[in-house]
C-alpha cells in the first residue's frame, strides 16, 4: 500500500513517486491532524498517553490548557480542545475537524478557490505553519496546513514518539453527511477519488490512497469514528485489555472509546504497509 509514509520516503531519496509530479502540489498529501472538543482535557490527554499517545507540546491561558497536541507519529497529531475557551460559548464535544497536510498550501489555496470552494485567506498559524481552512456542506471545518521549518511540530520531530503506541499512523475518519451525494461532490472537488461501498462512499487521493474518508448518512447515534492503522488486530486488542481499555472487535478492526465517547477504530493493515519504508 502507497500510505503517506511511502510517499515521504520517496521524497527523501529526492525521487517521485508515481502521481506526485501530477498531483502533490495542487492536492491534500495526507491527514495532519484530527481535532477533538471535549470535557476534560487533562482526562483526554491521559486516555491517549494509555494508547501511547504523548502530549508534544500544549497552549494555556490562565493556568488552564486551552490546547493539547498529542503525538502520533512526527507528521500527524491529535489536537485537544475544552468544551469551553476563554470568552467562548459551549462547543458541541467530539470532532471539531480534520485537517491535511499540503505540499504547496498557496497553490491549493489557488486551486480551490478557481474551483469555487471558497476557501479562507492563507496564513501563518501560531504553531508556525501555514494554514487555510473551508467549510464542508455540512457547515464544519476543514483545514489544511503546509508544515513550516521552525514550527512547534517540526521542532518536536524524533521526540514524544511513545514507544507503546497502539498505532503509529492516523488514516482518517468516517463522519456523517446530511446529504451523501453533496458531500461527495464536495470532496471531489477536493481532489479524492471516490468509491462506492454499498450506501457508503469511500474517498481516496491519488498521491496517498491508504487516506481513508467514510461518508455515513447522518441519523441518530451516528458518530465519526477516527481510523488509525495497525499491524497486528489481535496485538493491539491484547494491549487494550491490558490497559482494561475494552475493545469492540469487527472483523479487520477495533473500536475503542475515550471518556466523552469518541471513537477510535484501530484497523488492520499489515506489517507489509509502506508506511515503514521510512523508518
Amino acid at each position: 500500500m502507497k500510505t503517506w509514509w511511502g510517499v515521504f520516503a520517496w521524497v527523501l531519496l529526492g525521487l517521485q513517486p508515481w502521481g506526485w509530479a501530477q498531483g502533490a502540489a495542487t492536492s491534500p498529501i495526507g491527514v495532519a491532524h484530527i481535532a477533538l472538543r471535549v470535557s476534560d482535557v487533562d482526562r483526554e490527554v491521559d486516555f491517549l498517553g494509555k494508547l501511547g499517545f504523548e502530549e508534544a507540546f500544549a497552549n494555556a491561558e490562565g493556568g488552564r490548557t486551552t490546547q493539547a497536541f498529542v503525538k502520533v507519529n512526527d507528521r500527524q497529531f491529535i489536537e485537544v480542545y475544552p468544551a469551553t475557551a476563554a470568552g467562548e460559548a459551549p462547543g458541541a464535544l467530539g470532532l471539531m475537524h480534520l485537517c491535511y497536510e499540503v505540499e504547496d498550501l498557496k497553490a491549493l489555496n489557488d486551486r480551490y478557490s478557481a474551483n469555487g470552494l471558497k476557501p479562507t485567506a492563507w496564513r501563518k498559524a501560531g504553531a508556525g505553519n501555514l494554514l487555510f481552512n473551508l467549510q464542508d456542506p455540512d457547515g464544519r471545518v476543514t483545514e489544511f496546513t503546509q508544515y513550516m521549518p521552525g514550527s512547534r511540530q517540526m521542532n518536536d520531530a524524533g521526540q514524544h514518539l511513545g514507544a507503546n503506541r497502539v498505532s503509529e499512523e492516523l488514516l482518517g475518519v468516517e463522519m456523517p453527511a446530511a446529504n451523501i451525494e453533496t458531500a461527495k461532490t464536495f470532496y471531489k472537488a477536493m481532489g479524492f477519488d471516490a468509491e462506492q461501498k454499498g450506501e457508503q462512499p469511500h474517498l481516496k487521493l491519488a498521491v496517498n490512497p491508504d487516506v481513508q474518508i467514510v461518508i455515513d448518512a447522518a441519523s441518530k447515534g451516528i458518530l465519526p469514528e477516527s481510523f488509525f492503522a495497525v499491524d497486528d488486530l489481535r496485538k493491539a486488542e491484547a494491549q487494550l485489555e491490558k490497559l482494561g481499555l475494552h475493545g469492540v472487535r469487527d472483523k479487520k478492526q477495533v473500536t475503542v472509546r475515550d471518556p466523552d465517547g469518541n471513537i477510535f477504530a484501530l484497523i488492520e493493515t499489515g506489517k507489509g504497509s509502506s508506511r515503514h519504508a521510512a523508518k
